[in-house]
């Protein structure tokens, strides 16, 4: 018996949709990151992009567990001395809610070329709607 691995040719991705509302959110990046690497299909393989695209709606009702609300900071730096700024995750969902998931998400892939290409099939939306309707996604039982 022959080991197939997966190749461009070969993988077929499909489209997911996934609500946020009222999940915790380390727990939905692990299963948005493992959609988007393939990790759930058969001919998953580590060197090639076998993921599926993943769209995401209710971004801004992801759920944090603990203080973490009220803790947890993400620090930007612009490259110049003293360009370093922190914000608070309770601003952030303010102001940029789709940043905390996708953040989460991105921290959960590997660290190389082909992660940057998987994170473009996620599509993360604020609110209940979304504008891939075209491309008819499935609901993901999470």
């Amino acid at each position: 018996m022959k080991t197939i691995l997966a190749n461009k040719e070969t993988v077929q991705a499909k489209w997911h949709l996934v609500d946020a509302e009222g999940q915790v959110l380390g727990r939905l990046a692990v299963k948005i990151a493992n959609l988007l690497r393939g990790r759930h299909k058969p001919l998953y393989t580590p060197h090639v992009d076998t993921g599926d695209f993943v769209v995401v709606i209710n971004a801004e009702k992801v759920v944090l567990t603990g203080k973490k609300e009220e803790q947890n900071e993400y620090m930007f730096f612009s490259g110049y001395m003293g360009g370093e700024s922190r914000r608070k995750l309770s601003d952030m969902r303010q102001k940029r809610p789709e940043f905390i998931l996708q953040h989460a998400v991105k921290g959960m892939l590997p660290k190389n070329r082909l992660a940057a290409r998987m994170l473009t099939k996620l599509r993360i939306f604020a609110g209940p709607n979304h504008t891939h309707e075209a491309q008819a996604p499935v609901k993901f039982a999470l």
